[in-house]
């Protein structure tokens, strides 16, 4: 009865008192929901807002020479109530100047000047340069000439240039005719409705926060560079002699993979244009973000797959790597399978690729970007596969969905996790994808005792560094799974399905998941939040001497995890009774499922939900 009040109050938008007060809600966030830009249901509010932009960028690379020249023309629109009178610069290369805040030491090879302002207008009207000569760290104010009204834009002239750093991550030199360029432009930061401007630096080791915008790229290279891209290509025939033009645009709608350019290809000059220069065109609509490889030795792979059985809507899938790299010449194949297997709505999260284009580029970084992954070479070809099934699972969080990463990592790294489990165990089977899971992404975390691996999940990604990897990884994945667990697959699906509708191109943080997630399954989940993403827990069961017709299980750990417990009888007869995380929602410290014979033994298994201590998971009579 009182359940289905909460719910009714949920469903009619007032259950914002009753649903969510249990879980803890920072005073920028309330501040969010009682101006009307989030609701207590889980949806944007009736105010919600948010910015966006329309990027055209022109950028010039002559490898080997590391020196990147580009101009930008940036029209921002403000849609917020508010009247700016400054913006936010994000200059993410200048985490490779010397100085600028980091989460680790740097190499020498991996410093630079950083990137430089050439010249700067806002508005028509010139503004100062940066100093070059000063601590610029990746984050700089501009203040306006005039204000931007609601309703109004803004439009930014700029050029600069940058050295591409000779050691690679997550951008830089790939070898000395092969760059990744991330992060490549100065951009707008976001401005929202519960942080105003987004000031976090860029430290190296956290991720982004994106508007989503419209972009035009033009790529400027020598004859015989080929560049890769965020987008659709434009000028194909422009840039591409005939034959390759043909092979690329064959592999658009075929199933098998097509070389678009091998290495004796290359070795003759047979695939670019033969001119000094090609400007190579991409454009992406609606998207937070774009980036681009390029090499003169790279071989390029293409095939496509359908994403959307309905519409019969293709997506392109396309490889770029050495030649002599061997678990590379799988990864179309590999990559098809994932698109398919994403998209399609039996599986996980079972919403089609909503993008015209997937490439996978050999670097070092094993990063995604918008279209995009930059993974590295691996000696397992299934180890290869599980990395780029990750990178590419992150198609819907944060890309589908704009997450605050910087904040909030919980929300895309955790989910990308998740999916990662689930396309395995397709993939490879249940027991060698759920051995790969306990090994990567749970056994770390278990296992330290460290206090700051108990930090809640809910903590700052921000504010995080030892306990970052398992806050952002493993232990939200696990609450994902063992929610699915507590609901069944059909009802966690349709609520995640909500979440993600309701989110699509803006900017959710947990307490729209949280909300959403109650009111889409028409049951108060907080209690599950609140034990999950609010405590101090691990995960450490227990069995209790059993002494009548109940099992008691406690929960030391806390957090509320399904079990298998498996029980012989003193009639040598056996069972194993499935417990969801349903069975902690009366008492989290313990539980006492009723069986109704003598028992003569008990054992308690997690499965991927390793117990910290398996020494006091059984019981025998004596």
């Amino acid at each position: 009865m009182i359940r289905t009040l909460l719910t009714l109050l949920l469903l009619a938008g007032l259950g914002h008192a009753a649903a969510a007060q249990a879980l803890y809600m920072p005073r920028d966030i309330k501040a969010a929901f009682d101006k009307g830009t989030r609701a207590p249901d889980g949806r944007p509010g009736p105010k919600y807002w948010q910015n966006r932009a329309r990027y055209d960028i022109t950028v010039q690379a002559a490898p080997p020479a590391r020196d990147i020249r580009g101009r930008e023309t940036i029209t921002y629109f403000n849609n917020s109530p508010d009247t700016l009178k400054q913006v936010v610069l994000r200059l993410l290369l200048n985490i490779h100047r010397p100085g600028v805040a980091r989460d680790a030491d740097a190499s020498p090879n991996y410093l630079t000047t950083g990137l430089v302002i050439d010249t700067l207008q806002v508005g028509g009207s010139p503004a100062r340069p940066f100093p070059t000569d000063q601590g610029l760290g990746t984050v700089q104010s501009v203040r306006l000439p005039r204000t931007l009204a609601p309703r109004d834009s803004v439009k930014f002239t700029i050029a600069w240039h940058f050295p591409v750093s000779i050691e690679s991550g997550r951008e830089g030199m790939i070898d000395p005719t092969t760059y990744f360029l991330a992060y490549f432009y100065p951009r707008i930061a976001v401005y929202d409705d519960y942080a105003g401007w987004d000031r976090l630096p860029f430290v190296d080791s956290k991720e982004f926060y994106n508007d989503f915008n419209d972009y035009t790229l033009r790529v400027q290279v020598p004859a015989n560079y080929i560049v890769w891209a965020t987008g659709t290509l434009q000028n194909p025939r422009q840039v591409l002699q005939p034959a390759a033009a043909k092979r690329l645009a064959r592999s658009m709608t075929s199933d098998a993979v097509i070389h678009v350019a091998t290495a004796a290809d290359l070795a003759k000059n047979t695939i670019t244009a033969q001119l000094p220069t090609n400007t190579w065109v991409w454009t992406a609509r609606d998207i937070s973000d774009v980036t681009f490889g390029l090499s003169n030795h790279y071989v390029w792979d293409a095939a496509s797959v359908i994403v959307d059985a309905k519409a019969k809507r293709r997506a392109s899938v396309q490889a770029a790597y050495a030649d002599s790299t061997v678990d590379f010449r799988q990864s179309v194949k590999n990559a098809q399978y994932a698109l398919g297997w994403f998209s399609n709505p039996s599986n996980w999260p079972g919403v089609a690729y909503p993008f015209p284009k997937m490439t996978a580029f050999q670097g070092f970084a094993d990063m995604e970007y918008p279209m995009m992954v930059n993974d590295s070479p691996q000696e397992d070809p299934k180890f290869a596969q599980f990395v780029q099934d990750h990178e590419i699972a992150h198609t819907y969080f944060p890309f589908y969905m704009g997450i605050n990463e910087s904040r909030y990592a919980f929300m895309d790294e955790g989910w990308a996790t998740t999916f990662e489990l689930l396309i395995g165990r397709s993939e490879n089977g249940a027991e060698a994808a759920d051995k790969a899971y306990k090994q990567f992404r749970v056994n770390r975390w278990i296992n330290d005792r460290s206090s700051v691996q108990d930090l809640p999940i809910i903590t700052p990604s921000s504010e995080l560094r030892g306990g970052y990897g398992n806050n952002a990884y493993g232990k939200p994945s696990l609450s994902y799974l063992a929610l699915k667990d507590m609901l069944g697959d059909a009802l966690f699906k349709k609520a995640l399905h909500e979440f993600m509708d309701r989110w699509h191109g803006k900017h959710p943080i947990p307490w729209d998941y949280f909300n959403s997630m109650n009111s889409a399954t028409g049951q108060d989940l907080n209690w599950f939040f609140n034990n999950w993403f609010f405590t101090n827990g691990y995960i450490d069961l227990a069995v209790a001497p059993v002494t009548g017709p109940a099992i008691t299980v406690q929960n030391i750990g806390g957090f509320a995890v399904p079990f298998d417990m498996a029980v012989e009888y003193t009639d040598g007869s056996r069972e194993t009774l499935h417990q969801s995380p349903a069975v902690w929602q009366a008492n989290q410290k313990q539980a006492s499922i009723t069986v109704k014979k003598p028992v003569k033994s008990v054992a308690v298994t997690g499965g991927i939900f390793m117990d910290a201590n398996e020494k006091d998971n059984t019981w025998t009579q004596r």
